[in-house]
């Protein structure tokens, strides 16, 4: 795949930032929302987390991840397919720690808070026009009878 799509995976995960965090429980899927930290010079996306949560004993027996992000407002949506590991490193809780993240925890020294690190193998990302303008193309194509111009969806290996 292109370098741009690589940069324009990164692009869309980090302005969206909240992705839904599926993991493997071994006879199902489970979902659930997550604050994500993009670290593109990495290539890695962070998620802070506590250690009581059921998703950390799913993460161990079964780290293969999907970090679905979307924007439906601007019509711009990425799946992230990837290997998570789950730590207890300080000096990245302190470097992530946010805003949301006071609302779960009082401080970045709260033992049970752990970072999931999701290294990216796979995305596929769909980035049409905004509403506006989507709603515009399908009066136009009715009123035409003309199909529409989905705008881009791509595979990225990352």
């Amino acid at each position: 795949m292109a370098d741009g799509d690589v940069e324009h995976v990164w692009k869309l995960v980090e302005s969206i930032s909240y992705c839904m965090l599926s993991t493997l429980t071994g006879t199902k899927l489970r979902s659930r929302p997550m604050g994500a930290f993009a670290q593109p010079e990495e290539g890695m996306i962070y998620l802070l987390s506590d250690v009581r949560a059921h998703k950390h004993d799913e993460i161990r027996k079964f780290p293969k991840v999907c970090l679905a992000f979307a924007d439906p407002r601007g019509q711009k949506y990425v799946s992230i397919s990837g290997s998570a590991a789950i730590s207890s490193d300080r000096e990245k809780i302190r470097e992530l720690w946010s805003i949301p993240a006071k609302v779960w925890w009082e401080s970045p020294e709260d033992p049970n808070i752990r970072v999931i690190a999701v290294t990216p193998e796979e995305a596929e990302y769909w980035d049409a026009p905004g509403n506006l303008a989507s709603n515009i193309k399908v009066a136009f194509g009715l009123a035409t009878g003309r199909h529409l111009d989905p705008g881009d969806h791509r595979k990225v290996a990352i």
